[in-house]
């Protein structure tokens, strides 16, 4: 009995071992937060260009995904937050507006960024979404939303490119080629 009691006990305790493992790596592990200079300019595309220029934002806190030590500055997990300087309706008027932005979620622990209340704030069009970068990497986009209090959040999100590629389609019609350097 006590040999069967050893054995459940062992199993069960290297399933958790591995389960707090694995959480950690997912949660934590997997993201290191960045500078001002790893994050860069804040940008929007411009109505007028159609490039991206740089806004004026302070206070900039950012998260992206980093494997061995490399940061991987095209991952979807890239989340920022800081405060924009310049109103809504000044944005309006001068940068593309982004279409179907849809933030992620970003770890607990970087608690400037809540999806679920940016996401709530875009619904109801309280906040406004705003082009910052198109195809930051292949098939990625740079989206930044901008709430009525001018704090900013920015992430990236697949555009109709990416979603059709990485679900295993042809690219649509427009879309750079996979082997152009974007």
């Amino acid at each position: 009995m006590n040999a069967t009691r050893l054995a459940i006990v062992a199993i069960v305790g290297s399933a958790v071992i591995a389960a707090v493992l694995m959480y950690y790596q997912l949660v934590y592990a997997g993201y290191a937060e960045l500078t001002q200079a790893e994050v860069g300019e804040i940008q929007l595309v411009s109505l007028v260009s159609g490039e991206p220029e740089p806004v004026l934002a302070e206070n900039v806190k950012a998260i992206d995904t980093v494997k061995e030590g490399v940061r991987l500055s095209g991952a979807i997990s890239f989340r920022a937050c800081f405060d924009m300087v310049n109103s809504q309706a000044m944005l309006t008027e001068t940068y593309v507006v982004a279409e179907n932005a849809v933030p992620l979620t970003a770890p607990s622990w970087f608690d400037c960024f809540d999806a679920q209340e940016v996401g709530a704030a875009l619904e109801s069009g309280e906040a406004i979404a705003f082009l910052g970068q198109r195809n930051i990497s292949y098939g990625v986009d740079r989206v930044i939303a901008v709430m009525p209090d001018r704090r900013g959040f920015a992430w990236h999100q697949l555009n109709p490119c990416g979603e059709a590629v990485f679900a295993g389609d042809d690219a649509p019609e427009g879309c750079p080629d996979l082997t152009e350097d974007i």
